[in-house]
C-alpha cells in the first residue's frame, strides 16, 4: 500500500486563486499548480497525497456566518476514511484571525493544540505512532487592510497572523509534532488579497515539503 499523506487545511490547501491573471482555470489553481498536487508529483508513486482543503476552515472555532468551518468535529471521520494514515499535514490558522471569531494568537494556538491531540487519539495510524506535521501559514500581508476582503478579516488579523508561528512552534514541541514555518518561503502571496498563495508560492511550498516529508516518513 502507498503511504497516505493527509493534507488538512483551508483555502491555501484547496488552492483558491484570488488573482485571475495567475491561474489557468480561474478561482482555483488546477492539478498542475496546487501545492498538494505538486507534492504528489515530487514524492512519486510510493505516496498518496490526499487533499482536504476548505475555504474558510478554522482549527476549532465556529463561524457565526459560515457553516461547518471548524476542523475539529470532522477530524475523526476524515482520518478514519483515509486510514491507514502515515502523515497528517496541518496548515490552518489564517481564518482563525478573523475579527468576528474573537480569538487572539494564543487562543488560535490552543485550538491547534487541541486538534493535534485529537488526531493522535484517532485509530487511523495502523501499527505506527501518530505522525503529524504542523505548518505555520505565512503571515497575512499588510495590503489586506486596503483590499476587498479588509472588512471580512477585520482589525488585528495581520498582527495575529504574525504571532502564530511562534505559538505554533511551541505547540509542536509540546505535542511532539514536527514543525515547518512557511514564512521561510519569503514573499508568496498575491497582490489582490495578500493572503492567498500565488502559483509560484504553491510551487515553493511543494518544494520545501517535498524535501521534508520523506524525512518524516523514514
Amino acid at each position: 500500500m502507498k503511504k497516505h499523506i493527509v493534507c488538512l487545511g483551508d483555502s491555501n490547501t484547496y488552492g483558491y486563486c484570488a488573482d485571475p491573471a495567475d491561474c489557468a482555470d480561474g478561482g482555483r489553481f488546477n492539478e498542475d499548480e496546487r501545492w498538494t498536487c505538486l507534492l504528489q508529483r515530487a514524492l512519486g508513486e510510493p505516496y498518496l497525497v490526499i487533499e482536504e482543503g476548505l475555504c474558510g476552515r478554522t482549527t476549532v472555532f465556529e463561524d457565526p456566518v459560515e457553516e461547518g468551518m471548524p476542523a475539529l468535529p470532522l477530524l475523526y471521520p476524515l482520518l478514519k476514511s483515509h486510514a491507514p494514515v502515515d502523515l497528517l499535514i496541518l496548515m490552518l490558522g489564517t481564518n482563525d484571525t478573523k475579527e468576528r471569531l474573537g480569538a487572539n494568537a494564543c487562543a488560535i494556538a490552543k485550538g491547534m493544540a487541541r486538534l493535534i491531540c485529537k488526531a493522535r487519539t484517532v485509530d487511523c495510524w495502523g501499527a505506527k505512532e501518530p505522525n503529524i506535521l504542523l505548518v505555520a501559514p505565512p503571515a497575512i500581508g499588510e495590503g489586506v487592510t486596503h483590499c476587498p476582503v479588509a472588512e471580512e478579516m477585520g482589525a488585528g488579523a495581520v498582527e495575529k497572523s504574525r504571532q502564530i508561528p511562534g505559538w505554533y512552534r511551541a505547540v509542536a514541541e509540546d505535542t511532539g509534532a514536527a514543525f515547518y514555518d512557511a514564512n521561510e518561503l519569503g514573499d508568496v502571496f498575491n497582490r489582490v488579497d495578500f493572503m492567498h498563495l500565488t502559483r509560484q508560492g504553491h510551487s515553493k511550498l511543494a518544494k520545501a515539503l517535498g524535501a521534508l516529508v520523506p524525512e518524516l516518513l523514514g
